[in-house]
């Protein structure tokens, strides 16, 4: 653990859910901190995971994992022949738009989650081979999902990062707040 999440107000298990996702969303956004794009883009290892792509990834799942919840389409299609644009920069895309972008999902993302009537509410899992036919989650469960799938690939960042110039996730995170950024 970099940071301390604190404790939740008594009985405020929503509070508590978005706030670890927003930890883990701190510890990718660290990563990219002083970067350039082009260094941001570097694929330091046998994996082909840059901190760029990790952070245009997190955005497109979680903006995809609310609006299905929301019984919407999410706003990126991704299949075969597009599934690698997922984890790089494209066209204009930098950085600092996808972080943006991914502030907007994050906002979102709360204002959905403490809106919704009750965390055991659920709805229907896409018709894909990966889900079970028929299958339903709770909110809850989407709000979990969302906590592991940042944490996993915010431990990719500190790797990635640490690979490109040595620093590790606590100086980042003191880097951040002598920025004012943390």
């Amino acid at each position: 653990m970099v940071t301390h999440v604190p404790a939740e107000a008594h009985g405020d298990e929503r509070g508590a859910l978005l706030s670890f996702l927003a930890e883990q969303r701190g510890g990718i956004r660290r990563a990219v901190l002083g970067l350039t794009d082009e260094q941001a883009s570097t694929r330091p290892s046998a994996s082909e995971l840059s901190l760029a792509g990790l952070v245009k990834h997190v955005a497109e799942v979680e903006q995809g994992w609310i609006a299905r919840a929301r019984g919407e389409e999410p706003a990126v299609r991704r299949d075969q022949s597009n599934w690698h644009e997922c984890f790089v920069l494209v066209g204009d895309e930098t950085v600092a738009s996808q972080l943006a972008y991914w502030d907007k999902v994050a906002a979102e993302t709360e204002a959905f989650i403490r809106s919704v009537p009750s965390l055991d509410d659920t709805f229907g899992l896409p018709d894909q081979p990966w889900f079970p036919p028929q299958g339903r989650v709770s909110m809850r469960w989407v709000a979990l999902h969302l906590i592991r799938e940042t944490a996993r690939h915010a431990g990719h960042a500190d790797i990635i990062r640490e690979s490109l110039d040595g620093k590790t996730a606590f100086e980042l995170v003191a880097l951040a707040e002598a920025e004012g950024t943390a």
